[in-house]
């Protein structure tokens, strides 16, 4: 029977220590529009790695479908187990770092020791946030952090976005790879998620309605079409059905710290200063994630949803842990997809009768159909052609989402100043280089005062 919530509570759930199951059909609906966004929009990103994967790592094509399948099974069932109301995704900004790291001397060559360094990295993060979660100094730390110092983060991020779409040869330069079909999805995608007209519009036209209620959809399947007639994107179908089993056998006799031995010492200790770098892209994604829910959650306060940092760190640290010894690959198990967040909100705020609960829209969007799309080679090879779309679609839509977010969060002309000058340095730098001139920018700029947590007001009698 499906669990029904009173306005102005939580959504109903199993409660397990800090953490809340939600389980398919019986704590959340199902949502046709987002599932069929899932299915395009996540099944195309998932695959986003697979290159890498076979390229880097020396696995074959269905050693590596399985692998972006095992990454993306963690990822779609986070919300059910641990019950936090944000759209898990990769630490996309990490992923540049760690193929570095991997491609040095050190490992260059030997898959083995790539694979290693991978679990040493996913395991070193996962000790981070779970000694942090567990501490509750996760939780603290997110709540002192000043306004400013926020919107430098998620400004930052926003511009490293642009950037990336826009870099020469990066498979997200979907305007380079595919001209027209590439920049017809993605403003079909922009319009539909950000347009003032087209909201005003449906609200007239049922029938538009329901198009714009399918998100994403509508920009793929306009991209996906172009390119098929414009011959930018080839359409290479194969007509069978993995082999789950032993593809999985074999990439475990590969990968696995269990089959290839555990990483020694010296990787560990290699390897941790990554780990904490990717530490502040973890942060800046929480404080992104939660300053979106507090905006959205504005105008709906039939469903609270419960923001809690502590419960965010444990969940991704063990997300990690496990990744790192099934499938290692670092920066794929993160806590936000941001661009797909300020899609499922965007619906969510428009009322009770649109989505009952955020988590109805997650859960179609990453549950219903994800773990079949990876054994469906049809499937996988039908998406394959619009990975670049997926990429500069999400992309773009963090980065209007977030540029808009921080701009925000502050007010005061020389605080706004100094969140451009912070945000320039996370785009522009490696993220603790970043860090450092940010805070120095803003204590100079701004004064030591705004790192200082608010005194509360007395009660009046």
């Amino acid at each position: 029977m499906l669990a029904k919530r009173p306005d102005g509570e939580v959504q109903p759930g199993f409660k397990w220590g800090p953490f809340t199951m939600r389980i398919p059909l019986i704590h959340l609906r199902f949502s046709l529009a987002d599932m069929l966004q899932g299915f395009a929009v996540a099944g195309a990103t998932g695959l986003a790695l697979v290159p890498y994967f076979m390229a880097l790592l020396g696995l074959n094509f269905e050693e590596a479908v399985v692998m972006a399948m095992f990454h993306s099974l963690l990822i779609s069932f986070s919300w059910m187990f641990f019950g936090d109301p944000y759209a898990p995704g990769w630490l996309t900004p990490a992923i540049p770092f760690v193929v570095a790291f991997i491609t040095t001397p050190a490992y260059l060559g030997d898959h083995a020791s790539q694979f290693q360094a991978m679990t040493a990295l996913s395991l070193n993060f996962a000790f981070i946030l779970i000694f942090l979660g567990v501490t509750g100094l996760g939780e603290k730390l997110i709540k002192v952090v000043p306004n400013v110092f926020k919107g430098g983060i998620i400004l930052g991020a926003a511009i490293a976005a642009f950037m990336r779409v826009t870099l020469e040869g990066d498979v997200a330069n979907v305007f380079e790879s595919a001209p027209i079909a590439g920049t017809l999805g993605v403003v079909v995608c922009l319009v539909f998620a950000f347009s003032k007209p087209l909201q005003t519009l449906a609200m007239d036209q049922k029938w538009f309605a329901k198009i714009l209620g399918f998100g994403l959809l509508p920009g793929f399947v306009v991209a996906g079409t172009v390119g098929y007639f414009t011959g930018e994107f080839q359409y290479n179908i194969r007509w069978e059905i993995l082999d789950v089993g032993a593809a999985t056998a074999s990439l475990w006799e590969k990968a696995s710290p269990f089959s290839i031995g555990w990483p020694p010492i010296d990787t560990f200790l290699a390897s941790f200063p990554l780990a904490l770098i990717t530490y502040i892209l973890f942060f800046g994604d929480v404080v992104t994630g939660n300053e979106m829910i507090e905006q959205a959650q504005k105008t709906r306060t039939d469903e609270i949803l419960e923001l809690n940092g502590s419960r965010a760190h444990m969940a991704t640290g063990l997300r990690n842990a496990m990744m790192g010894i099934i499938a290692p690959f670092f920066g794929t198990q993160g806590v936000l997809w941001t661009g797909i967040q300020v899609v499922l909100l965007k619906r969510w705020s428009q009322g009770r009768d649109k989505v009952d609960s955020i988590f109805d829209s997650i859960g179609s969007f990453y549950a219903f159909g994800l773990p079949f799309l990876f054994i469906l080679l049809p499937l996988v090879t039908l998406l394959e052609p619009l990975l670049p779309v997926a990429l500069a679609v999400t992309l773009i839509l963090t980065a209007f989402a977030c540029a808009t977010l921080a701009l925000s969060l502050v007010s005061d002309a020389t605080e706004r100043g100094a969140m451009v000058i912070t945000a320039m340095a996370f785009s522009l730098f490696e993220p603790w280089l970043g860090l450092l001139v940010g805070l120095i920018t803003i204590a100079a700029l701004c004064g030591f005062k705004v790192f200082m947590p608010a005194k509360e007001a007395p009660e009046t009698k």
